[in-house]
């Protein structure tokens, strides 16, 4: 199983699209993977024959590094591969039929569930176990390097390296520990009487976050990848990152007006559209919001990107939309609907939701008025916006009289990161936005 984004730990095989048998030359695809960001297609980096699959379609689950499948060279017997004897197929689901009771020998826990003392429990690529098994090298006498702790194929040829010089020696394998039976105690006799013990008072067990409290009341809802990431990301930045907030109403008058004229020209742009060019837009013009925290300090980012959230069954992707600021409204709204509709079917390239320096939300579709969105590490800001509303409002006409008028409001709430966007510059930047927004010709 590789790693096919940066925050990925696991993987499901969704569909093999090569049969075992299947002549594969390099960059053909081979199946495709569910991450925790998108179902992304696994190409094969050589030529040869898929002689065994052997994690089968709607595995899930799947560390980094585990053997998903082999390959022979063309011409080898591709029948006869053998799976490494610490590798197998996952086993079936267990059929519900009840088995019979049958006496069975009772082996102690710490002797099945304990590691042989002095060896680690390893991650280890195909071909670095390859070469462990084929020089009788033991694995936890070498350091891994790979990422997530996997034990590559350049820390194998480097365990070798140290035995043909004489600095390494030859593993030996450590008996296993014996299986003692389970010989039933002779009976005891009753305990003698006493004076009557009193149950204790019942106390409330302590809640554990992820775990029911009682058993029956509850339905277990299956999590794929991209929930469990986006519970976890967003669980980190609520607690890691320093959020501010700050709150505007703009006047969407003008962009409804431009919206409408666009419409009659067969143009089909949405407000949201108009929104992201006025947030690219601001980034220009104030390049100081346009920056980035990486866990060391403030990085200034060259390109505007801005990060779309888009609803999707698998939970919440944000798609990003490139160098947006360069971008027509035009082009926005055929870019954003075009990405909306790979994240929705979840073929997503992986450079087309990783990175991105300024998100956007936007639930006004959905009748939201405002809210807060949680930023997304390791970008700084994220604009949340509400739906458009009419609102009464004394204001001053062409000729100078103030008079009751009706105007379009959105509100939009902008989550920033104090450690490099302090209060004064968000509220700068909302200014700036709101100024932008109001008055579509600025923004061209």
């Amino acid at each position: 199983m590789p790693s096919l984004s940066p925050t990925m730990e696991e993987g499901n095989i969704v569909k093999w699209l090569k049969k075992e048998g299947e002549t594969v030359s390099a960059g053909d695809a081979l199946c495709e993977i569910e991450t925790d960001k998108a179902v992304v297609t696994l190409d094969s980096g050589e030529d040869g024959i898929l002689a065994k699959i052997v994690v089968e379609e709607g595995s899930k689950g799947i560390r980094l590094g585990s053997l998903i499948g082999l390959m022979v060279e063309e011409g080898a017997d591709w029948k006869q591969v053998e799976i490494p004897k610490d590798v197998s197929p996952q086993p079936p689901p267990a059929s519900p039929v009840s088995a019979p009771l049958v006496a069975e020998a009772v082996v102690p826990a710490s002797a099945t569930k304990a590691h042989p003392a002095g060896k680690l429990s390893l991650r280890l690529s195909p071909a670095a176990r390859n070469i462990l098994e084929t020089n009788n090298i033991d694995a936890s006498q070498g350091t891994p390097t790979g990422p997530r702790g996997i034990f590559t194929k350049e820390d194998a040829l480097k365990l070798v390296q140290l035995k043909k010089s004489g600095k390494l020696a030859e593993s030996r394998p450590s008996p296993a520990p014996p299986t003692t039976t389970a010989v039933p105690s002779p009976p005891q006799a009753p305990p003698a009487p006493g004076p009557p013990s009193y149950p204790r008072p019942m106390i409330p067990p302590v809640s554990t976050p992820g775990q029911p409290n009682a058993v029956g009341t509850f339905t277990e809802i299956p999590a794929s990848n991209v929930r469990r990431v986006i519970a976890k990301r967003l669980t980190e930045s609520k607690n890691t990152v320093p959020h501010a907030y700050a709150t505007a109403d703009c006047d969407v008058g003008a962009v409804l007006k431009l919206r409408q004229s666009l419409v009659k020209d067969d143009i089909k742009v949405s407000v949201n559209d108009f929104i992201i060019k006025a947030i690219a837009v601001t980034l220009k013009q104030m390049p100081d919001v346009n920056v980035s925290w990486d866990g060391e300090g403030p990085k200034q980012l060259s390109s505007i990107d801005i990060s779309v959230a888009v609803a999707t069954d698998r939970g919440l992707i944000t798609p990003i939309l490139k160098d947006a600021a360069a971008k027509g409204i035009q082009e926005i709204a055929l870019s954003v609907k075009a990405l909306a509709k790979k994240a929705r079917d979840g073929k997503l390239l992986p450079e087309e939701y990783q990175g991105g320096s300024f998100s956007v939300s936007n639930l006004g579709m959905f009748g939201i008025d405002e809210f807060r969105a949680v930023i997304n590490p390791p970008q700084s800001c994220i604009l949340a916006v509400g739906r458009s509303r009419p609102q009464l409002r004394l204001s001053e006409d062409d000729e100078g009289n103030i008079r009751l008028q009706q105007h379009d409001l959105v509100t939009v709430s902008m989550s920033s990161d104090s450690r490099v966007v302090d209060d004064e510059l968000a509220t700068k930047f909302l200014e700036r936005f709101k100024a932008n927004l109001e008055n579509p010709a600025r923004l061209y």
